[in-house]
């Protein structure tokens, strides 16, 4: 097996770390320096080849619209619990921020979908809560609740957020992972990073936990809109530069998810969402104008026209939607936004198809993928990956798209 700097880097940190994130069993077993091998570049051995005739992954070029060989894939939540690999390694480090927080892990849990299924992206394994510590919020990730944030809800409590520094210990982690990934991957991979929107951050900070109506926030908006305003500009401003700090660092694509702006009504989408989606947007694009984003929002059926109206390269579709719709309604927002040219478009397979026989996966998977079309598309699910999958049907979902080529 090939040793390589971060493998010695993985075994280092399980034997020796005396750090906050210094996991609680230090014998060795299933330590993150076992489970790293040179597996990594027998998934990439054949990705390599087309790396001569184009410079930009193929995940890449299919997000800019570009002809591409093949339709690129990957797994929203590709990256954790229905791989084995990644329960044995939370053994070792059994806190989700243990795991997200400490470069060398992260990183190996990002690595480990790409060794097994060659997926064309990789994503960093993270939060979309993770910046938050960097503005002065604070949360913890409980395993019943979920997410746990003081709330804000006085213009007193807003006022101790601060502006974040993406390179300071807060989050500095992020941009190592970063680094590490970068030189693991094939560069025919694409390194994804993401963030989440302000409306659905501010749903944390002022609900103070996961909710099901968001009657906190939706009382702020109707109560007192001028507070919540301060906090999603404030929210806007800052995962801006989260999200360039990640483009330093490596990252090829930028998805942002407002998972719960699909919860919003159309005139409340259009005031407390979408104009801070497209000022990330805008800001991202202002010193990258090639790198392609990718906006997510669960149940997000009646919002499409809106969300491909704010400029974004790729709407991502949840499983709700027909793909040949989803199309049409991409292309009709955009041109009523004013933006030339038809959008790119992500998804959407129900995970929950992956429970079904590999023929069902294979149907519905090809169907897809002829409705979307050659161009413009990054087959994915409709949203992230249920952890009672198995392996078999994720590595066959996986296959499947990999192996399929549109008629002439």
């Amino acid at each position: 097996m090939k040793i390589t700097p971060f493998a010695v880097s993985l075994a280092c940190l399980t034997i020796g770390s005396t750090s906050a994130f210094a996991p609680q069993n230090q014998s060795g077993r299933n330590s993150p320096s076992a489970l790293f091998s040179s597996t990594t570049d027998e998934a990439s051995a054949d990705a390599k080849t087309d790396v001569s005739k184009n410079e930009r992954p193929l995940l890449i070029r299919a997000a800019l619209g570009e002809e591409v060989e093949r339709t690129p894939v990957w797994m929203m939540r590709q990256a954790g619990r229905h791989m084995q690999c990644y329960r044995d390694l939370c053994k070792d480090y059994p806190t989700f921020r243990q795991r997200s927080e400490t470069p060398e892990v992260s990183a190996e849990i990002s690595l480990q979908p790409y060794r097994k299924y060659n997926t064309d992206g990789c994503i960093i394994f993270s939060d979309i809560l993770t910046p938050l510590p960097g503005m002065g919020v604070d949360f913890d990730i409980d395993d019943k609740v979920g997410p746990v944030v003081e709330p804000i809800r006085s213009w007193d409590s807003f006022k101790k957020m601060h502006a974040i520094d993406p390179s300071a210990s807060t989050s500095s982690f992020v941009g190592e992972t970063l680094e590490m990934l970068k030189n693991e991957i094939s560069p025919e991979t694409a390194l994804l990073g993401f963030i989440g929107c302000p409306f659905t951050l501010a749903t944390y900070l002022v609900e103070g936990k996961t909710s099901k109506e968001y009657l906190e926030i939706k009382k702020m908006a109707m109560s007192e809109p001028k507070l919540l305003h301060a906090i999603l500009q404030h929210l806007a401003e800052n995962l801006a530069e989260y999200a360039l700090y990640q483009v330093e660092h490596g990252a090829q694509l930028i998805q942002i998810f407002d998972s719960w702006a699909g919860h919003l009504s159309a005139e409340d989408y259009d005031t407390f969402a979408a104009p801070y989606q497209k000022f990330i947007l805008n800001k991202i694009k202002e010193k990258h104008p090639d790198l392609p984003t990718v906006i997510y929002i669960k149940h997000s059926g009646s919002l499409i026209e809106r969300m491909a109206g704010t400029g974004v390269d790729v709407v991502s579709l949840d499983w709700t939607v027909d793909m040949a719709e989803g199309r049409e309604r991409i292309n009709a927002g955009r041109a009523a936004a004013g933006f030339e040219g038809p959008g790119g478009v992500q998804g959407n397979l129900d995970p929950s198809a992956l429970f079904g026989p590999h023929e069902e996966i294979k149907r519905r998977a090809e169907d897809i993928l002829r409705k979307a079309g050659k161009r413009g598309h990054v087959m994915n699910l409709g949203h992230g990956i249920e952890a009672a999958t198995s392996e078999e049907s994720a590595q066959f979902f996986i296959e499947t798209v990999r192996n399929f080529r549109h008629d002439d």
